[in-house]
């Protein structure tokens, strides 16, 4: 690029600073004060704050929860154990499942790869989904 080429285009721009700072800062203020003034006039509703123990009824979660939903609902039938027992187990029992789900390529050592020759682990994979099939509908359905 020539010399007299690259004057001309450094001329045709707008300067960074101070002008084109100046125009995107006054937007910024003007932006906040307008904000500021409308939560001024038209404050939100305050609501009584959500208690994290207590879970309306009607509130279900996404398809993909439902499950682990359901599974803390059934912990619930662990109530005569104690207060503790119903939310610990519900926690538990997932836990233990996501933990058998890690363990379960070291179940079955065989060196076989055939699904017909590995019954152990394909029939627990079995179990696991039909498990969490059954939970997910019975979630939605409940």
């Amino acid at each position: 690029m020539s010399a007299k080429l690259e004057k001309d285009w450094r001329e045709e721009g707008e300067p960074f600073f101070p002008n084109h700072m100046l125009d995107q800062g006054m937007v910024v203020f003007v932006t906040l004060a307008i904000l500021v003034t409308l939560v001024m006039f038209f404050p939100a509703p305050m609501e009584p704050p959500a208690d994290p123990f207590e879970t309306p009824e009607h509130i279900k979660p996404e398809w993909y929860f439902l499950s682990a939903y359901q599974a803390l609902k059934v912990a619930e039938y662990f109530s005569f154990l104690g207060a503790w027992a119903p939310k610990a187990l519900g926690i538990l029992m997932q836990a233990v499942g996501i933990l058998a789900l890690i363990l379960l390529p070291f179940l079955d050592k065989n060196p076989e790869r055939h699904p017909r020759k590995r019954p152990v682990v394909i029939g627990i994979g079995i179990l696991a989904l039909i498990l969490l099939a059954a939970l997910t509908i019975w979630g939605k359905l409940s």
